[in-house]
């Protein structure tokens, strides 16, 4: 099965930017991660992201791939190859073109790096998320350690550069092939690709930098959020690397569900039972909203499944576009308990033509016996 375009995964066009580029493949990790996906095929699409993301970020990799496709990016479009060679675990294109020109882009193990996103489910009964709300919530996250300042060493020390690195985060391993010598490069196990080694660790963080920490942060839950949305907290996910900025913290919404209203988008429906009485003569009757109660005109004549809409009385959107309305479905309660003087009633309104049908009745009955005729 061939590859799809690098780009098209993405979502991208082919001169978008590399901050395009990387909010394009955030945006599918945090849909597709396969710890926080229930998506089918997620952990296909994640690692189709990822690897997009590891080609178009690279712009020697990039380069190779808007000329040659996905056989540039495998290191097989370069020189004369052709695209047709299988150089297996040798790394890619940056160590082949180690074999051939003894250097290449190396990625600095040092150079600032953001912090990794966090996520916090939060539920909101019904009204919350209708109205909104200030709180606090307390996650655990990552911080950097105070005793050493998230450097990692005992106060008083430091860290030194790996002296089997040079500091470079990688070790160059030599392989002999038909080809001739290929370089190829690994991570340094004993700084585990930091280029430093700390020959004091602190006692607090182990020499981590880091440390556990339960924080507490406010959140501002806007008017009219609903089940599914997502609030960002820009700057709160866990600590850079190397001085590098925080990720972001993203509160994802879920909505209690409510004895009398359901929600569909800005609209809410209800059902409301009202007596025989009531349909049949009509009356005023006072319909519960969640911005208070509303007085509700019922037409006498009024049938089970008959909907009034409140306008304006839904939930507010949460953008700011106004408010969205409430429905009223009617239900016609037919009472299971009747006192002898209301069976006395009901069999003189029987007696003098209450037994008769509307026309809008008798149709729907004479619809009903014809579908049994035939």
């Amino acid at each position: 099965m061939s590859k799809r375009d690098y780009y098209e995964v993405l979502g991208v066009e082919n001169d978008a930017s590399k901050d395009d580029i990387k909010k394009a493949y955030r945006k599918l990790a945090r849909k597709y991660h396969p710890d926080v996906s229930e998506e089918e095929n997620a952990a296909d699409k994640f690692k189709e992201a990822k690897e997009a993301y590891e080609v178009l970020s690279d712009e020697q990799k990039r380069a190779q791939y808007d000329q040659f496709g996905h056989a540039g990016a495998q290191g097989q479009g370069f020189g004369g190859f052709g695209g047709a060679q299988d150089f297996g675990d040798f790394g890619g294109f940056g160590d082949i073109f180690d074999m051939f020109f003894g250097g290449g882009r190396r990625r600095d193990p040092n150079a600032p790096q953001q912090g990794a996103d966090l996520q916090y489910t939060m539920t909101l009964d019904f009204e919350e998320a209708i109205f909104g709300k200030e709180t606090d919530i307390n996650i655990p996250k990552e911080e950097n350690c105070d005793t050493c300042h998230g450097s990692g060493a005992k106060p008083g020390t430091k860290a030194e550069t790996c002296s089997h690195c040079k500091g470079s985060g990688q070790l160059n391993m030599e392989q002999n092939t038909p080809f001739g010598r290929v370089v190829n490069r690994r991570v340094c196990h004993h700084c585990n690709g930091s280029g430093k080694i700390i020959p004091e660790k602190c006692t607090t963080c182990g020499g981590s930098g880091k440390v556990k920490e339960n924080k507490t942060i406010h959140i501002s839950i806007p008017k009219g959020i609903d089940e599914g949305h997502q609030i960002r907290v820009s700057g709160k996910g866990e600590p850079g690397v190397n001085g590098g900025p925080p990720g972001d913290l993203f509160v994802v919404i879920k909505v209690r569900s409510h004895e009398f209203y359901e929600r569909d988008g800005d609209h809410i429906y209800c059902e409301l039972p009202i007596t025989f009485a009531q349909a049949a003569l009509g009356d005023e009757v006072e319909v519960p909203t969640v911005h208070g109660k509303v007085m509700l005109t019922i037409p006498a004549g009024t049938q089970t499944g008959k909907v009034f809409r409140l306008k304006g009385k839904g939930a507010p959107n949460v953008r700011g576009y106004g408010h969205g309305d409430q429905h009223v479905q009617i239900r016609v309660v037919t009472p299971s308990r009747l006192t002898d003087r209301q069976k006395e009633l009901l069999r003189e309104f029987n007696e003098i033509g209450g037994n008769e049908s509307t026309d809008e009745q008798g149709s729907l009955f004479q619809r009903f016996k014809n579908a049994f005729k035939s």
